[in-house]
């Protein structure tokens, strides 16, 4: 068993904490949040600062919004790398941009120390199930180190390449569902526009070749007008941004992905940037004037 510290205890990472808690590792937090005091009675043990966290952890887990967010964490005033010492390993599980981690391992390799960016999919349900997909990026004997670590919180764990691979396979996950989650509005909403039960369209496409998780999970949210967040708008807003930026450095068109931004550009302008993404078939509705069901 290995002693790890966790930073980041939000909507997805207090429960992958909780489950490396479980699996009988000696887990070390940040004690500055409410989530902390709960996991403190849970076995944790809370420290003042994120560098008082790396050392005395061996593994260190980052779980925090974006880019900026690991920057700081990782070298601000009394940041991680304040604690760390040769051979420690740093394992950032954030969505962040590809080219910054990979500036980040660099600096945490000239250490002496270890990095691997692990972004997850999966959502709220996949953290608290402990059935998270996670794309691992970095060193391949540093992912060996980490896998066990990452078996207690996912099922589908990938070593996909060098320093800021993961990154960019989440980037293109995070395409992928965004143009899910509007190929389901489009598609109720077409269905209820022209009078059909959009709960019985969608049971019926769950039987056949349109079927995915998307339209099981968020097609029912959709339904149900179920918008708390599993996750949220202004989170997938910046995922699609980092996808958009990288697109204009490679020179390479996303068109279906700068109109998805767009919709959660037209969230975020209505209030709705802490909804789940879900709910960009609100902004669907608004543009068609109709509405799958009641607010």
């Amino acid at each position: 068993m290995a002693i790890v510290g966790f930073i980041g205890l939000g909507i997805m990472g207090r429960p992958m904490a909780e489950h490396l808690l479980a699996a009988g590792h000696e887990l070390v937090i940040s004690g500055n949040s409410a989530a902390s005091a709960d996991m403190t009675a849970l076995g944790a043990t809370a420290r003042g600062s994120y560098a008082e966290i790396a050392a005395e952890a061996e593994i260190v887990f980052l779980m925090v919004p974006d880019t900026p967010q690991v920057e700081t964490t990782l070298f601000g005033d009394q940041g991680v790398v304040q604690g760390l010492s040769a051979g420690k390993l740093v394992i950032d599980m954030s969505s962040i941009s590809p080219l910054a981690t990979k500036d980040f391992a660099s600096r945490i390799s000239a250490l002496g120390c270890f990095y691997l960016d692990a972004p997850v999919s999966g959502g709220e349900v996949g953290a608290k199930a402990a059935t998270l997909t996670i794309m691992v990026g970095g060193p391949e004997d540093a992912f060996a180190r980490a896998l066990p670590l990452f078996e207690a919180m996912g099922k589908n764990i990938t070593h996909v390449g060098e320093s800021g691979a993961g990154q960019t396979a989440k980037v293109a996950n995070q395409i992928i569902v965004a143009l899910n989650i509007a190929a389901v509005g489009e598609a109720l909403l077409f269905a209820s526009r022209a009078g059909a039960d959009p709960a019985r369209v969608r049971e019926a496409l769950l039987g056949g070749f349109a079927s995915s998780r998307v339209l099981e999970v968020h097609g029912e949210r959709m339904l149900k007008r179920t918008f708390n967040p599993g996750f949220r708008i202004d989170l997938h807003h910046k995922d699609l941004a980092l996808a958009l930026a990288g697109g204009n450095e490679l020179g390479l068109p996303l068109p279906q992905t700068a109109f998805c931004q767009q919709l959660l550009n037209s969230a975020r302008g209505n209030g709705e940037g802490g909804l789940d993404h879900s709910a960009i078939v609100k902004q669907l509705e608004r543009l068609a004037g109709h509405h799958l069901g009641e607010e």
